[in-house]
């Protein structure tokens, strides 16, 4: 028995090395990768919505190989790039959103809130909003529109936010689901249109966008706060 316990204890230490190992190169594998998302949204800043793929692996400095290894193709950094623009939308909205009592003044800052996040994306990062909504890197031909998940993801975590906000803590996730789509879409749209018009060189400032569109939504959610 005592002969047989220094290989069990080795074969332990081996297992855990290479645990070790494989956890460091996971970790450096997710770290380069949002090293190469920055690049490409660099990239785009400087290159426009219709940026190649060879002008942003020169703004990375390395190979376009380098940027197929890590996300398999064009269409898996289209993916990283659109999660990186969802998360610091949705990060804009939670922060904004502040007050959730469930008041009506809490139920119209959600809705404020949540506008103004995706406006302050479209005149801070217009390329890179434009990069989203038409998807210029992928091949064309696709079926859909690619900025759908985004457009989901955002209208999931509204619902969520709307129906924490109903009056008398009431939960209305099926109404909060329906609500939040239709705000992201008008919100978009008119989002879409506020660009090409100029933005705020358009007579009509993110604030002033952000207002109308608000009193638009407000109006008919108010009667579900009290």
């Amino acid at each position: 028995m005592s002969a047989t316990t220094p290989a069990a204890g080795a074969d332990e230490a081996q297992v855990t090395t290479v645990d070790g190992r494989s956890r460091r190169w996971d970790e450096h594998r997710a770290a380069r990768r949002q090293e190469l998302v920055d690049a490409t949204l660099r990239a785009i800043r400087v290159h426009g919505a219709k940026v190649g793929m060879d002008d942003i692996a020169a703004v990375a400095g390395t190979s376009k190989t380098v940027f197929y290894r890590h996300f398999t193709d064009r269409s898996g950094l289209y993916a990283a790039v659109s999660a990186r623009v969802d998360a610091n939308i949705m990060r804009d909205v939670t922060s904004a959103a502040g007050d959730r009592s469930g008041s009506h003044h809490g139920g119209r800052a959600v809705i404020a809130a949540a506008i103004d996040a995706y406006l302050r994306m479209v005149e801070e990062e217009p390329e890179i909003y434009r990069f989203v909504v038409t998807a210029p890197l992928l091949e064309r031909g696709a079926v859909g529109d690619p900025s759908a998940p985004v457009s989901a993801h955002i209208a999931e975590q509204i619902s969520a936010l709307l129906d924490a906000t109903l009056a008398a803590g009431v939960s209305e996730p099926v109404r909060s689901r329906v609500w939040a789509h239709g705000v992201v879409g008008m919100v978009r749209a008119a989002a879409d249109d506020w660009l090409t018009r100029g933005g705020a060189h358009s007579g009509l400032d993110r604030t002033e966008l952000a207002d109308l569109l608000t009193d638009l939504a407000w109006s008919g959610l108010s009667g579900a706060w009290s």
